[in-house]
């Protein structure tokens, strides 16, 4: 097995860990230099990717690929499928498994309305609709090719070192009130693991990759804050608060994102909820990354 995950970020590595100590190999792609380094000495096969070509080296591993994993931001258009092209049979010859890292922002807003894979996607930002074309496709890409795609809709990231515990150290949390205002969160080592779960037992398709437990942002600051034995940031209306145009986009969208079909598949989350999370990474000191 030889597992190539393109954009070996947060969770990209997160992904790596979680086929580490498998027989075969695991290789990353980075746009940075600098990064290789650390892949490297994670056990990772790095090699150079900045989106617009490939180097003979990159193109001589993915010969080998059976498991192909692209986590990297499509832009106008997504980067690895307009270099594959028409020749991905060429250039993946012993492809047998694709992931693709996508967003619960491709729902769009439900007015906090649950949503599941068979909800109509009506995305409202620019990136959730690049997004749901690139998911469709890599899912072309599948059919195409005769093997499973799976997309893993992925909700709020976090886990060491992104977190509710660094942004209270930091001082930059923010207690942001905006009337039943809901989001769903994802731990990121669920994320490897659904990842390594998904190909093993060779399932295509969409799937959330997302928490139990849907709530306000605000609660997660004061949860953390308790467990950190701090005082929580004061309250602040959204309307009022100044954020960015992206952080806007998010508190546009409201919903409660369900994970039912990836648990009825078989698999079982090892952070369910951002309480018991939270709570773990505290405990283990792990929070800082």
């Amino acid at each position: 097995m030889h597992v190539m995950i393109f954009g070996c970020g947060y969770s990209g590595t997160a992904i790596a860990k979680a086929f580490a100590g498998q027989d075969g190999r695991v290789s990353g792609t980075t746009r940075s230099a600098d990064k290789m380094e650390g892949l490297r000495a994670g056990g990772i096969d790095a090699f150079l990717f900045d989106g617009e070509t490939m180097d003979e080296d990159l193109g001589r591993a993915l010969e080998s690929v059976t498991h192909l994993v692209q986590s990297i931001a499509p832009g106008k258009a997504d980067p690895l499928l307009r270099l594959l092209g028409e020749d991905s049979a060429r250039l993946l010859p012993r492809l047998e498994w694709i992931g693709y890292l996508s967003t619960v922002g491709v729902y769009g807003d439900h007015r906090g309305a649950w949503v599941s894979e068979e909800t109509p996607c009506v995305p409202v930002s620019g990136r959730s609709k690049e997004r749901l074309e690139a998911e469709q496709g890599w899912l072309a890409m599948g059919r195409e090719r005769g093997v499973p795609a799976a997309v893993l809709r992925l909700s709020g990231i976090y886990g060491p070192g992104r977190n509710a515990f660094c942004n209270l150290d930091k001082g930059t949390a923010r207690r942001l009130i905006k009337k039943d205002q809901v989001f769903n969160r994802i731990r990121v080592e669920d994320i490897g693991a659904a990842t390594r779960f998904l190909s093993e037992r060779g399932l295509g398709g969409i799937y959330n990759v997302t928490d139990d437990r849907p709530g306000p942002p605000q609660d997660v600051i004061v949860e953390a804050a308790r467990l950190m034995g701090v005082e929580p940031p004061p309250e602040q209306a959204f309307e009022t608060a100044e954020l960015t145009p992206m952080a806007r986009t998010f508190y546009g969208e409201n919903k409660r994102v369900s994970n039912a079909k990836l648990k009825k598949a078989g698999f079982e989350f090892s952070f369910p909820t951002y309480p018991m999370s939270l709570a773990q990474l505290w405990q283990d000191g792990r929070w800082r990354g």
